[in-house]
């Protein structure tokens, strides 16, 4: 059975207010993960291990791999960073690794700082609903 975009959404809020003890009224769409909610990097495994929780089902688990969700491993490679700045061949793999994910927020200065705005409340929402569509 297909889950709604609508449960999956409650489902992230839940998961989000578990992790990050946020507020249920601040946790909108647009909320992104660190500015808004809160989040540390220790708390970004918490929400993808609560994730997979959360939508795992009897049927099948619900398993995201290393780097799908969130990028790592990219920062130290020269190819993609240079001088804490995305290169283009960085931005290029970051879209294609991360189809959920708006990068055209910080595409005009690339600073790998920037990085943790394009993670959102409907980010994790988006990659949530292609994944189960996969």
């Amino acid at each position: 059975m297909a889950i709604s975009r609508a449960e999956i959404e409650e489902k992230v809020t839940d998961v989000l207010e578990n992790a990050l003890g946020a507020d249920r009224d601040d946790i909108i769409a647009t909320a992104t993960l660190t500015e808004d909610l809160g989040a540390e990097s220790i708390d970004f495994l918490d929400i993808q291990f609560q994730l997979e929780k959360k939508f795992s089902t009897p049927e099948k688990a619900f398993k995201i791999e290393q780097g799908e969700l969130f990028p790592e491993n990219m920062m130290s490679n020269p190819d993609f960073v240079k001088d804490g700045k995305f290169t283009d061949a960085g931005m290029a793999v970051l879209q294609e690794r991360m189809p959920h994910v708006d990068v055209s927020v910080f595409a005009s200065d690339r600073n790998v700082k920037g990085l943790a705005k394009i993670f959102t409340v409907k980010s994790l929402c988006d990659f949530i609903d292609i994944k189960l569509k996969k």
